[in-house]
């Protein structure tokens, strides 16, 4: 990306014509599974908030979409991410595999969730 994004509609004009639509399909995903949540760009991506507090950030790399932070999880939901952890509190989805909507939106929904308890 040679500029940095300043909205969501920005970040994702700004991706290949592959990329954007399975982009705003995770968009969609994150949004329907955390209700009233808002949009902004922080560290130059995508991030979903609620009631001000970070839920979510998502990016797109060359090889992979990246959540972020995603600290681990209730045993279940562990054990569909385990496949796709990197690094500390880090989640890769490939391009090359269908993207996993369902997990992304019980993802989304267990991290907001988590951040209200906090």
């Amino acid at each position: 990306m040679s500029t940095t994004p300043t909205t969501v509609q920005d970040y994702l004009a700004a991706q290949s014509d592959e990329v954007r639509p399975v982009l705003e399909s995770v968009r969609a995903a994150i949004l329907a599974a955390v209700p009233g949540a808002q949009e902004g760009i922080r560290y130059q991506m995508p991030v979903v908030t609620l009631d001000g507090t970070y839920v979510v950030h998502y990016s797109a790399w060359k090889h992979h979409l990246g959540l972020y932070p995603v600290p681990p999880q209730d045993t279940a939901l562990e054990d569909e991410l385990a496949g796709h952890r990197s690094g500390k509190d880090t989640v890769k989805f490939l391009w090359r595999d269908p993207m996993p909507l369902d997990l992304i939106g019980r993802l989304a929904a267990a991290l907001a969730e988590q951040r209200a308890r906090s």
